[in-house]
């Protein structure tokens, strides 16, 4: 049964009494047995509401924001009083409690709409009603507008028009989504290897709204991260469904879709800057390897020439599937191992699953019932699940001694000399066994309330023990599941995909919308998970994932092959060209994690993100924006030869030849072969590049950084961003970086290149020389005044200090 928000007088005069808060109020709501709504302003432009529950606000709703008063800046602050209202406002936005109808009303100063409320059927603004043990909120969304955000989502980048769940579910599990379809359903909703199934991995109950017609929009972030669904398909309203719980809300005015990823991201965290080898090219595969399987692998590669800096192994390298084991059989010495492959310039990573196998005897599992660790049923009795060793248990990482116990767990496993850590199967998947009977701390809290962050509790007791393992080193967790915030500790793949082609382009539009959610370090399967990949797709999915910040060929058992080098030697001559592109621009991708680090800005951007008040970016969602001066347009088709790409208005340059183009914001079909793939960088940026491509990023500092520079077509100033650092310590947070502000200047027919150096050189750090390789609109030359000239550009002598170049035009 559910109750909605309408009053009497009576209870209106109630209403009107408020309490002051130290940045905000609360406000009663008689009809719901006393309870209150809050507001708090924690930025001018942030405010979080809350609505009671029981008479109690939860003041820790989930693991989301781990500091929330923490994250306040002082607002000043404004309450008025109307006959029919309270508002409360900043210098940014106004908040309305209406009390006859009870809904609420968020406007900018300007008056423009950040959060309306709903309509009932008769026309009554409604904005909260209790159902059961939950709740809904209804949201005055029209049918045009653009919702964008949500997590891991399929379908289009705009999620407008459709519903959706956030539960996080092993998708290809046949006992709870329907497993693997080589023939598709007839309803592509209900088939997990479709383009529009739902739920997925990873549940973010955030998201972007911008009116039809407009550049400006808002962020609504819902701090409940139970079961919920999220429904867009009702006329001028949306519809926010929450099984259990309280309702709290941080809404972000905005109105710049950058403003807002700042502030999100800053209530639930930004990835912290990853070492340099997790953004190489990662080969993995689910295969029985032994030892001399995996060194043979990492011989391959060398062989072949082809970049790679990481070596992964699945589950079978485990004794019976047993986490934090070795099948001696296979890997009699895994230390030896791991020095072998460090010779060759390989790091290794395996994986570790959260189910821990029913063994009276196997110490991990006898440690975990001792301590009472292990999540409990109705019974009071361990949970237990059927995953890959059979009957298994699974930590309670709501409980802190559990995350402390398996942080040491990892932090032994990778002694012996492993890099990282990849968490699967953590949704919790629980084969055949519902997921819904395991109750978490101590038994005393149902599985909705902590599922959909199961993931995120084991990521943080993995790092907790991955940082004492290896102090003062750079942690790299992938995570398959996550909740806002997995940023903080993980990265995510997009879970197990297929070898299609339709596949290679959801995995644009996924990328897109899990930036948009907070989380910037991703990728897909390259070539797909399951399924057969053909030649073709296997090079156009290494063209694209050579822009991507997580690149990683994965692919099952039971599969052919794809290995770069499966296909004959074309085709592992372009899947090398591919790589060795993105080895090559490694100081601007780094640079692009650094930037996000600090900003929370997504890497793998919309192109909405660099051209907001262009409404036609909206709507571009198979072709992106690699940091803020990259445009990527992969090719997504078998066959093409030709790609249709949109150019936002301004100076463009095909790269890597450096044609000039200008655009009014307009598309440009652009030749293409099995070769190519349009790339095109904006006038006005410095790309810093290597110039020589290694094999691995381990102990590579080269002497030389070249810096292509891309002149403006018009008069203004841009800025581009290098990073140098050892790539592997925290040294950097203590000033241990060279950080060079690139500021490329033209004024009519003046045109300079400031570097500006902040931080102090590093004991690995070699560079000693600039090369300036020079890109010019079409019709101009230009030379750098008083730099000598090379076959392979302009050198310019320089060690970590500031400096600029003018640049005269020539004829």
């Amino acid at each position: 049964m559910s109750r909605d928000m309408s009053t009497t007088d009576d209870q209106v005069a109630l209403v009107r009494k408020i309490l002051r808060t130290e940045q905000g109020l609360e406000m009663g709501l008689p009809e719901l047995a006393g309870e209150r709504i809050s507001v708090t302003f924690f930025r001018p432009d942030i405010v979080r509401l809350r609505i009671s529950r029981q008479g109690k606000f939860e003041e820790k709703p989930s693991y989301a924001v781990p500091d929330a008063i923490g994250q306040m800046e002082p607002a000043r602050i404004r309450i008025e009083e109307f006959k029919d209202r309270f508002l409360i406002g900043t210098d940014a936005m106004e908040v309305s409690l209406f009390f006859d109808p009870f809904h609420v009303e968020i406007r900018r100063n300007d008056g423009s709409p950040v959060l309306v409320s709903s309509r009932d059927a008769a026309g009554r603004r409604w904005f909260y009603r209790e159902e059961g043990e939950g709740f809904c909120v209804g949201r005055g969304i029209e049918g045009q507008d653009g919702v964008y955000g949500l997590g891991e989502k399929t379908g289009s980048l705009n999620k407008n028009g459709r519903a959706w769940k956030f539960w996080n579910t092993d998708v290809l599990n046949p006992n709870v989504a329907g497993g693997h379809r080589e023939t598709p359903h007839e309803n592509p909703l209900l088939d997990p290897t479709s383009t529009q199934f739902d739920p997925y991995y990873v549940s973010i109950p955030f998201y972007l709204h911008r009116p039809f017609g407009s550049s400006l929009l808002a962020g609504s972030f819902f701090n409940n991260l139970g079961r919920s669904s999220f429904d867009f398909t009702q006329p001028g309203e949306a519809l926010f469904r929450f099984e259990s719980g309280a309702y709290e809300e941080f809404v972000f005015s905005g109105p710049h879709l950058p403003g807002v990823l700042r502030g999100y991201t800053g209530l639930t965290g930004r990835i912290s800057l990853p070492p340099l080898w997790a953004l190489g090219h990662h080969q993995c595969r689910w295969h029985n390897y032994n030892q001399e399987q995996v060194k043979a692998l990492g011989a391959r590669y060398r062989l072949e020439q082809i970049p790679c800096d990481v070596l992964w192994i699945d589950i079978d390298h485990m004794d019976g599937y047993r986490v934090f084991t070795w099948d001696q059989q296979k890997f009699p010495d895994p230390p030896r191992l791991l020095r072998e492959l460090e010779k060759e310039k390989f790091r290794l990573i395996t994986i570790i699953d959260p189910g821990i196998k029913e063994d009276p005897g196997y110490p991990v599992y006898d440690e975990a019932i001792r301590e009472r660790l292990v999540c409990l049923d109705e019974q009071g009795n361990p949970y237990v699940g059927q995953v890959w060793p059979g009957r298994t248990v699974f930590p309670d990482f709501t409980l802190e001694q559990a995350r402390r116990w398996w942080g040491r767990l990892n932090a032994r496993h990778v002694q012996v000399g492993i890099a990282g850590i990849w968490n699967d199967m953590n949704e919790p998947a629980t084969g055949d066994v519902p997921a819904e009977g395991m109750r978490f701390d101590h038994g005393r809290s149902d599985h909705d309330r902590f599922h959909n962050e199961y993931a995120l509790l084991m990521a943080m007791g993995t790092v907790e023990g991955l940082k004492k393992a290896m102090p003062g080193k750079r942690t790299f967790v992938l995570s398959r599941a996550g909740s806002p915030g997995i940023q903080r500790y993980a990265a995510n793949w997009l879970g197990d995909n297929c070898s299609r082609w339709e596949h290679l382009g959801l995995a644009v539009r996924m990328a897109l919308g899990m930036g948009l959610s907070g989380q910037p370090f991703v990728g897909a399967d390259v070539g797909g998970f399951m399924e057969a990949c053909s030649a073709e797709l296997l090079v156009r999915w290494y063209q694209y994932a050579a822009f991507t910040p997580f690149c990683r060929n994965h692919n099952t058992a039971a599969q052919p092959d794809q290995y770069p080098w499966s296909f004959g030697p074309e085709a592992l001559r372009l899947i090398r060209k591919a790589l060795q592109h993105r080895y090559f621009l490694m100081p601007y991708l780094y640079s692009q994690f650094l930037i996000a680090s600090e900003t929370g800005l997504p890497i793998q951007r919309p192109l909405a993100l660099g051209f907001s008040r262009d409404l036609k970016s909206w709507e571009v969602e198979d072709q992106f924006l690699l940091g803020e001066h990259m445009l990527v347009a992969p090719v997504l088709a078998p066959g093409a030869t030709q790609r249709s790409v949109y150019l936002p208005a301004g100076h463009w340059y095909q790269w890597p030849n450096g044609t000039h183009e200008i655009s009014k914001g307009e598309c440009r079909v652009t030749p293409v072969d099995l070769e190519s793939m349009p790339v095109w960088i904006r006038g006005g940026a410095v790309i810093p590049c290597w110039p020589e491509v290694p094999l691995s990023t381990m102990g590579f500092h080269p002497e030389v950084i070249d810096l292509h520079v891309f002149f403006p077509g018009e008069n203004g100033t841009t800025e581009s961003v290098l990073q140098e650092d050892d790539g592997l310590t925290e040294n950097h947070r203590l000033g241990q970086h060279l950080r060079t502000a690139l500021n490329l200047h033209r004024r009519g027919e003046q045109i300079t290149l400031r570097g500006t150096v902040s931080g102090r050189r590093f004991p690995e750090f070699r560079r000693n020389l600039f090369r300036l390789r020079l890109h010019a609109p079409k019709g101009e030359t230009w030379s750098p005044v008083s730099l000598p000239a090379s076959a392979a550009g302009f050198e310019m002598s320089n060690r970590g200090e500031d400096f600029q170049v003018e640049f005269r035009r020539v004829g």
